[in-house]
C-alpha cells in the first residue's frame, strides 16, 4: 500500500484523483491530511474538521467493479467494512445511515463519499474518501455530530484505524471480486440506521410524511413502506430523514 501523508489540501479525493489521472498509480494508494480546506460529503456538502484531531482519507480502488449497473456495491462494501474495522475499537451501537454516513447510535462519526471515473463499461476507477471523527471534543452548532473519543471517553491512534479501515475495504473488495456481493448486501442491510422503524421523513419540496426502511435497491435507492401500503423508493437528492 503507498500511503501519502499530506499536512493540509483542499481536498483529498480531488488530490489523489488528479494523481491517477497524471500517472500509473497503485492499487489502494492512500492518501490522508491533517487538515482538509474543502472536504466534501454528499451532494456538495461541506465535511469540516479540527485540524489534526480526526482521519481524513482517499483510497484509490480499481480493477473490481466491471459493470457500470453495480457501482453501488462498491458503497456496500466500504461501509460495511467501516464499520467492521470500528467495531475492533468496541465502538458501540455501530450502523449506517443511508446512503453512507457512519453513526454511533443517533450521532454522526463519519462520512464516506464515492467518485467514480467510468472510463467504459469495463472500466471503472473508484476514489473513496472517508472522514472520520476521532479524536476531536467539540461540535459546535452540531447537534447530531460526536467521535469515537467522545462516545468511548479515550483517544485513539489514527494510523491504526486507517490501517485496520485499508485492510477490511481490501478483504470486502476481493468479496466483490469473486462474485460474492450478497454477502455484503445482507451485512449492509442489517447495519441500516433506523431500519424496520416508523420514522418521519421530508421529500425536497418540504413535505412531511412516515415511512419505514425497508431496505436499499442495488442501484442505491432508499426503499420505504408508506402508510398506504405501497413500496417507493427514492433518490438521495429526494428525500431527508427527520431524526
Amino acid at each position: 500500500m503507498q500511503l501519502i501523508k499530506l499536512d493540509a489540501i483542499d481536498s483529498t479525493n480531488d488530490f489523489l484523483k488528479a494523481m491517477a489521472n497524471d500517472q500509473i498509480t497503485e492499487n489502494f494508494t492512500v492518501v490522508t491530511a491533517e487538515n482538509q480546506t474543502k472536504g466534501k460529503g454528499q451532494m456538495g456538502a461541506k465535511w469540516s474538521s479540527e485540524t489534526g484531531k480526526n482521519l481524513i482519507m482517499s483510497i484509490l480502488i480499481k480493477d473490481v467493479l466491471s459493470d457500470i449497473r453495480e457501482i453501488y456495491n462498491l458503497n456496500v462494501a466500504v461501509s460495511v467494512a467501516v464499520i467492521a474495522a470500528l467495531e475492533k475499537y468496541n465502538i458501540p451501537k455501530l450502523s449506517i445511515k443511508w446512503p453512507n454516513d457512519i453513526m454511533a447510535d443517533s450521532k454522526k462519526i463519519g462520512g464516506i463519499l464515492i467518485e467514480n471515473t467510468i472510463k467504459s463499461a469495463i472500466d471503472i476507477v473508484s476514489v473513496v474518501g472517508i472522514g472520520l471523527n476521532v479524536n476531536q471534543k467539540e461540535f459546535s452548532n452540531l447537534p447530531k455530530a460526536s467521535s469515537l473519543s467522545i462516545i468511548v471517553n479515550a483517544d485513539f491512534d489514527k494510523d491504526l484505524i486507517l490501517a485496520e479501515i485499508v485492510k477490511t475495504i481490501k478483504t470486502n473488495v476481493e468479496i466483490l471480486k469473486v462474485g460474492k456481493a450478497e454477502i455484503l448486501w445482507k451485512c449492509y442491510s442489517s447495519l441500516l440506521f433506523k431500519v424496520q422503524i416508523p420514522m418521519p421523513f421530508q421529500v425536497s419540496s418540504g413535505k412531511p410524511f412516515m415511512g419505514i426502511i425497508q431496505g436499499v435497491s442495488e442501484d442505491g435507492k432508499l426503499q420505504l413502506l408508506l402508510e398506504d401500503d405501497s413500496i417507493q423508493t427514492y433518490e438521495i437528492k429526494e428525500i431527508q430523514m427527520l431524526y
